[in-house]
């Protein structure tokens, strides 16, 4: 997989009735809408096959990537390399992220290293 600067790869159109900002084009991709019960979150873990890019799209989000917390405004974007543990939870609200996974996805490439739903 080449290593590039997904975040700096997304690219802005600007058309009369507004725009749309492109986050791949021509490669492998898995684009998903994941929703968060409140209070809930998803297990802590890591994969080695592909980046993520992860982009808020309610309030109430936290973020956990590496030895970072992050809690986003709507809008923002982390960027998940090869490797990286992860995790993320609503504080409140039910709330989703928009995910783009970067090369094959494949669950069995999931490592959950904490894992409250049984599934390791």
């Amino acid at each position: 997989m080449q290593d590039i600067d997904r975040l700096a790869a997304v690219i802005r159109d600007e058309r009369p009735w507004g725009g749309f900002e492109r986050f791949t084009l021509n490669e492998t991709s898995t684009v998903k809408i994941i929703d968060v019960l409140p209070g809930q979150r998803l297990s802590l873990q890591r994969h080695e096959h592909r980046d993520e890019l992860w982009v808020a799209l309610d309030p109430g989000l936290v973020f956990e990537v590496a030895d970072r917390r992050i809690e986003p405004e709507v809008g923002d974007r982390i960027l998940i390399r090869r490797g990286q543990t992860h995790r993320l939870s609503s504080s409140g609200p039910a709330a989703r992220i928009l995910e783009i996974a970067f090369g094959h996805f494949d669950e069995d490439d999931i490592e959950r290293l904490e894992d409250a739903y049984g599934r390791s």
